[in-house]
């Protein structure tokens, strides 16, 4: 009968590798950094590369469903020698090491890094609400128009 250790529930609570600091991996020849433009599925996704090609990557099969890679990512891919419009995600960046990378003069200065920062000016992406404390608008009577007064109709 089953003689596993149990389902997908027990593999999930494993994320080792998210707490512990690991070093920083610079690109090497036939490498580049990229920021991923969109996710296309099926383990792809459309890169801008910091050479300024736009390429399609592809997520190996020891980053997938274990690193997730989300649109506005740092990544480090590598490049093929036989299609230069493609290429393969080796790893990606989280914000503390691509900001390492743009200090160390690696990315460039107009690289923008996705923090995912949580506002608090509650801005509300500039939707402007009016509050009717007293249940009346501000509009005046006399400028609300009545059904009845519309006789061209």
């Amino acid at each position: 009968k089953n003689k596993g250790k149990g389902g997908k529930n027990r593999r999930r609570g494993k994320n080792e590798n998210e707490s512990e600091k690991r070093e920083l991996v610079f690109k090497e020849h036939g490498q580049e950094y990229a920021q991923v433009l969109k996710l296309l599925g099926n383990g792809r996704l459309e890169a801008q590369c910091f050479d300024g090609v736009k390429r399609l990557c592809h997520i190996r099969g020891k980053l997938r469903k274990k690193v997730w890679i989300n649109q506005g990512d740092i990544i480090l891919i590598g490049l093929r020698d036989y299609q230069d419009s493609k290429a393969d995600v080796i790893q990606k960046y989280n914000p503390d090491e691509a900001r390492n990378l743009k200090a160390y003069k690696e990315l460039p200065e107009t690289a923008k890094i996705n923090d995912a920062q949580i506002d608090d000016d509650n801005d509300l992406d500039g939707i402007e609400f009016q509050d009717d404390i007293d249940g009346e608008s501000d509009e005046a009577e006399e400028d609300r128009i009545m059904l009845d007064d519309i006789d061209d109709i």
